[in-house]
């Protein structure tokens, strides 16, 4: 049956009232709090990254990654990028003592905040002291994973002075070294935090190769491809 007609508050009273009544709540509500921030870019815009304790002013456009404003906008190459998705851990730094994937941090994210680069942590021509433990520890290879895990521990150290074994594992977790170097990790950071001495390894980490060793035996493949090789040099 049709509405049409009909005396009194029909149904379509009823959804013409609350249409109007839930415009004029938005109308209402655009008018109230603060105004919203103006939008940035799409054009490069003015920037100001505190990083390593220098202010260092730039332009870049809004979508501009964190990691990319330090390597390309200031130079800052320390600073790796490998997989570009934060699932490696190589682009790591500091921002605000908190460890971030610059891959997936805006540089306009990191406005007003306190960045930290590898670049930043040596001093005075000397380097600092996790640093100076990876060196000890030999807790390095190709390197590339190497900034981005001393950042990791560094902030670890910052927060846990003394940290144990599984804290340390937890900390670099996120950090991918591909070379496959965590035991010497593990090593520098408690050199750094002084529960051990560089002299002082633990089993996992004593020579791998010893002459004469019985668990080192010749493999007769071997000698045959090293004997023809010489034979045919």
């Amino acid at each position: 049956m049709s509405d049409e007609g009909k005396s009194g508050f029909t149904r379509r009273d009823l959804v013409r009232g609350a249409f109007v009544g839930a415009v004029a709540a938005s109308v209402a509500g655009k008018g109230e709090g603060a105004a919203a921030p103006p939008a940035l870019g799409p054009g490069p815009v003015p920037l100001e990254l505190a990083i390593n304790g220098q202010i260092h002013r730039l332009s870049v456009e809004p979508r501009v990654t964190l990691a990319d404003a330090l390597r390309e906008g200031l130079g800052l190459t320390g600073t790796k990028v490998a997989c570009g998705r934060g699932a490696c851990g190589a682009c790591t730094v500091m921002v605000d003592g908190q460890t971030v994937c610059s891959c997936l941090t805006l540089a306009v994210e990191a406005r007003g905040k306190k960045i930290t680069t590898i670049e930043g942590l040596a001093g005075d021509g000397h380097l600092s002291p996790i640093q100076e433990a990876f060196v000890k520890a030999d807790a390095l290879q190709c390197g590339f994973c190497t900034s981005g895990m001393i950042l990791s521990c560094k902030a670890l150290l910052f927060c846990t002075p003394k940290p144990s074994r599984t804290e340390i594992a937890d900390a670099v977790s996120g950090n991918l070294c591909r070379c496959g170097t965590y035991p010497h990790v593990f090593e520098a950071v408690e050199i750094a935090a002084g529960l051990r001495t560089a002299q002082a390894q633990s089993p996992v980490l004593a020579p791998a190769f010893v002459v004469g060793a019985s668990r080192w035996k010749s493999d007769g493949r071997v000698d045959q491809a090293v004997a023809e090789a010489t034979e045919e040099a």
